[in-house]
């Protein structure tokens, strides 16, 4: 696991704060999916754009109703088996696959709510760190993390997350939309991947 003092600040934020936290690491884990599907027609990325939609209706919508039971049921089928792909990009869609289940998991059994916010984070981190290593050879530690300019970069931007949701005193509706809206319009990977549609 690689150590950043956000993890023990996490554990200060509301609920709200952590689905928020978390739906934006997977917002930006989602090009990664959704290349990865238009480049080897695995399958259609918008059943996951649903699945993530609905964790920001749950959000941002009053008396929302979504059967993440359900979703978790056809999230199965999304997944690839890596043995059947020769590209790299394999690792970070089932990565993103990962980090959204895990999310969907803590939203139908909250006590798993601060596990779950530290495994995504670390899930989003851990992706940036396997391509650096995939790509230089160099094998990502506590030790030389802060040497590595992407790992370091996914850091800073879980840190940009985690103030602007720190700054809320109550659920902000407008707060939450932006940070969709921004990650969404921005439309760049943690990989640093741009979705083109």
């Amino acid at each position: 696991m690689l150590q950043n003092p956000i993890q023990l600040r996490l554990e200060k934020l509301e609920q709200w704060q952590h689905i928020t936290f978390m739906a934006a690491l997977v917002e930006r884990m989602y090009p990664n999916y959704a290349v990865f599907c238009q480049e080897t027609g695995f399958c259609e990325h918008q059943v996951f754009r649903h699945f993530l939609d609905s964790v920001w209706e749950l959000l941002t919508v009053k008396n929302a109703k979504i059967n993440f039971d359900a979703q978790l049921e056809k999230l199965e089928s999304l997944i690839p088996n890596p043995d059947d792909f020769d590209i790299y990009l394999v690792y970070p869609a089932i990565e993103a696959c990962v980090a959204i289940s895990t999310l969907l998991h803590s939203l139908i059994d909250r006590d798993l709510m601060m596990e779950s916010v530290l495994s995504v984070s670390q899930e989003s981190v851990l992706s940036v760190a396997r391509l650096e290593e995939a790509q230089t050879g160099v094998v990502v530690t506590n030790e030389n993390q802060k040497e590595i300019a992407s790992v370091c970069a996914e850091w800073d931007v879980q840190w940009e997350i985690f103030r602007v949701l720190k700054e809320a005193t109550e659920r902000d509706l407008d707060m939450i939309k932006g940070i969709r809206s921004e990650l969404r319009e921005d439309g760049v990977s943690n990989l640093g991947l741009i979705l083109s549609l």
